[in-house]
């Protein structure tokens, strides 16, 4: 091939990057999930499981390191020795039933609002990484501009459909004040929902007083969600008195809840699947049930971050068959239950974004999203077992959603998908490129990626030769430059910020 045709086919092909990459961002609601949740477990495994949660609760117990804990399980019921909690299985389900098996949160943008439960699936940034992967591909401690900067992201990200929380750690904000720049940021640079701060009941406090700011109190009154924050059960067995206040604090003020124990099979769990998902329903039934004792009917959800650990070096392991096991696992016992279900994510043990972390990545979506999985954290930016967030990473888990979805709503079989008129005209022996169906449909057709190479090698060697990595740290330049914040009631905006300096002025710049 010559160079004039390389350099026109270039032209063409950068044309169409560009046409892409500078398309209006589109928001797409949640996943409404056209495909049939896969049964992984028989009805007779899935029962086997469930007595064995049952046995645990009774026979065993959870402890509830908790004084009013403790006393609402006393009343409630329950067999109280010591901080040990033994829950009859009777007891538990009646508890169980007041949980309602969907609810919605409120963003402040109203079409931004999600639907928790049923057929609905969201799709959540990552949470809590200390150090972040940068533009420049660096491991580095977060800041706030980090963690600003990822709200960003996903409010543009058309499939992403929640802002979430701590999305990475901004180390250089004193703690105790970090939960005031968490929620403001999200609050301020993106209208999506948002996740609340669980470190200390105080905290949560703070997080319900600046919700109660940006929707008004009589909406909050009103019963409104309009806060999803996650907390997690010390397992084995064990709800401490710092995650059971925070989720007291969300629970009265009817926000919800992902009640989530945090499962490494072989060291906090045993050392099988089944073993591991027994354990872990107990743990989030007891501290569900919990949630409904403090206010009936308050949103929960069931939740699970499910790995196992390797017999040789003692390190999560991700994306392997016994995750992908107890994925199917929750999903089906929290529909046994009638509760909206967290689970998976763009799960990996990768120290960057290659090929290890797509493998494992994609290893852990697919199971979410054939098991009908609700609510979905860490499907963008989780690299190094969730030690970092990753720029790249980030636009790149954010690319792959757009397909997900595509895959997870079903199939379109209308009569413009079936195409008979497009066979009838093109017939035997022809091609369809240029047939009306073709000229109609060929920008939407098919799902194409903002990130991937699918030109020449010789296009991709004269456009740099650049990896994923590199094209997806220019996607995240390119979008952060293009950003402008969505609108926010300035007389909002400024009561948020006085109750932030008020607050501020009275913590320490302590580092815990």
């Amino acid at each position: 091939m010559g160079a004039e045709a390389i350099t026109r086919r270039r032209g063409g092909t950068q044309g169409r990057h560009h046409e892409r990459g500078s398309a209006p961002i589109v928001q797409r609601r949640p996943v409404v999930r056209g495909i049939p949740d896969y049964e992984y477990f028989t009805e007779e495994g899935l029962e086997r499981i469930h007595q064995a949660s049952m046995t645990i609760l009774e026979e065993v117990g959870i402890d509830f390191r908790d004084v009013v804990a403790l006393e609402a399980w006393r009343k409630a019921g329950a067999k109280v020795v010591g901080e040990r909690v033994h829950i009859d299985r009777g007891l538990l389900m009646e508890i169980l039933a007041k949980a309602p098996s969907e609810f919605v949160q409120r963003a402040r943008n109203p079409e931004r609002s999600v639907t928790v439960g049923g057929r609905n699936t969201i799709f959540v940034p990552t949470y809590g990484s200390p150090f972040v992967r940068d533009l420049d591909n660096k491991r580095r401690y977060g800041t706030l501009e980090d963690l600003q900067n990822f709200v960003k992201l996903a409010y543009m990200a058309p499939n992403v459909h929640h802002s979430g929380g701590v999305i990475c750690e901004p180390v250089d904000v004193p703690v105790p004040k970090r939960h005031l720049d968490i929620v403001y940021s999200h609050i301020k640079y993106s209208d999506k929902p948002y996740m609340g701060i669980v470190t200390a009941p105080e905290r949560a406090e703070d997080c319900v007083t600046m919700a109660r700011i940006l929707f008004g109190d009589d909406f909050i009154d009103a019963g409104n969600t309009v806060m999803t924050s996650i907390v997690n059960c010390n397992s084995p067995m064990v709800w401490d008195e710092s995650m059971l206040s925070a989720l007291r604090v969300y629970a009265r003020a009817n926000q919800a809840v992902l009640v989530t124990p945090f499962i490494m099979a072989g060291a906090m769990a045993p050392a099988s699947a089944a073993g591991a998902i027994a354990q872990l329903n107990a743990e989030a039934l007891a501290g569900i049930a919990y949630g409904q004792l403090e206010r009936p009917g308050s949103p929960m959800v069931y939740g699970s971050f499910v790995t196992t650990v390797s017999m040789q070096s003692g390190a999560p392991m991700m994306g392997t068959a016994e995750p992908a096991m107890m994925i199917y696992a929750c999903c089906q016992l929290a529909r046994r239950y009638k509760l909206p279900v967290r689970t998976g994510g763009m799960l990996n043990g990768s120290k960057i974004a290659d090929a290890q972390a797509a493998y494992e990545s994609v290893q852990t979506m697919i199971p979410t999203l054939m098991a009908g999985t609700n609510f979905v954290m860490h499907t963008a930016g989780w690299l190094e077992a969730g030690l970092s967030a990753g720029y790249a990473k980030f636009m790149m888990d954010a690319d792959q959603l757009a397909s997900l979805q595509i895959f997870a709503e079903g199939p379109d079989l209308s009569n413009e998908a079936l195409a008979l008129e497009a066979v009838r005209e093109v017939g035997p022996g022809g091609h369809y490129l240029g047939c009306a169906h073709t000229q109609r449909n060929f920008k939407t057709a098919f799902y194409t990626s903002t990130i991937a190479d699918n030109n020449s090698f010789e296009q991709w060697e004269a456009e740099g030769a650049k990896d994923a990595n590199q094209r997806a740290a220019e996607r995240a330049r390119k979008l952060l430059a293009q950003y402008e914040a969505p609108p926010l009631d300035p007389a909002i905006d400024e009561a948020l910020l006085d109750f932030i300096a008020r607050k501020k002025a009275g913590l320490p710049d302590a580092v815990r």
